[in-house]
């Protein structure tokens, strides 16, 4: 039972948990989960109010995703405290990592490109400030997250985050197997 409490839970418990908490959420409060509409409304609390995306008012409308991020940051804090092994990044991902050119793994993340001495190389620019504008600008086109399509969206069986989900698995393997080899092989 100790193991339970302090490690990983099992696929087969935490998938349908995860399956079952966002339809029910969604039946009984009428609320979509997704984090993307979080980040609207801490954008809509600190961005000027001349932009008309951003009027409206934050508090009243988003107050429940904003409790939900908090409580998901410490979620992810707590787990990465308690649950973390030594080495937490397997052996075969180290040395797929390895065989890149990535030889310094530092927890969850190659120490060698998320740092801000990292972020000063091609490689590390790439992947931190054009990823994370395509990630938003992704996010934006696609109507919503990664999480807010594959958990929420495909819960309420919707096609377009089926659609959504498809592409982002499609996207996740292009980058994985053809855009990360050519990025930190140095012929981007």
């Amino acid at each position: 039972m100790t193991d339970f409490l302090t490690g990983p839970w099992p696929w087969y418990v935490a998938g349908p948990l995860i399956g079952l908490t966002v339809p029910i959420v969604f039946l009984y409060a009428g609320r979509k989960w997704g984090v993307s509409s979080t980040f609207r409304d801490v954008c809509s609390a600190t961005f000027p109010r001349d932009i008309e995306y951003f009027q409206y008012s934050w508090w009243t409308r988003g107050a429940w995703r904003l409790t939900m991020a908090v409580g998901l940051m410490i979620g992810g804090f707590l787990a990465g405290r308690t649950t973390t092994e030594s080495q937490p990044i397997s052996a075969a991902t180290q040395a797929d990592l390895a065989a890149l050119g990535i030889t310094s793994v530092d927890g969850l993340v190659p120490s060698e490109i998320f740092t801000w001495g990292g972020l000063t190389t091609v490689p590390g620019f790439v992947m931190i400030i054009v990823g994370g504008f395509l990630v938003g600008f992704g996010t934006r086109y696609a109507n919503g997250c990664t999480s807010g399509h594959a958990i929420s969206g495909l819960s309420i069986l919707r096609v377009t985050s089926l659609v959504a989900v498809l592409g982002f698995f499609a996207g996740g393997l292009l980058s994985t197997h053809v855009l990360l080899p050519l990025i930190l092989g140095g012929g981007f």
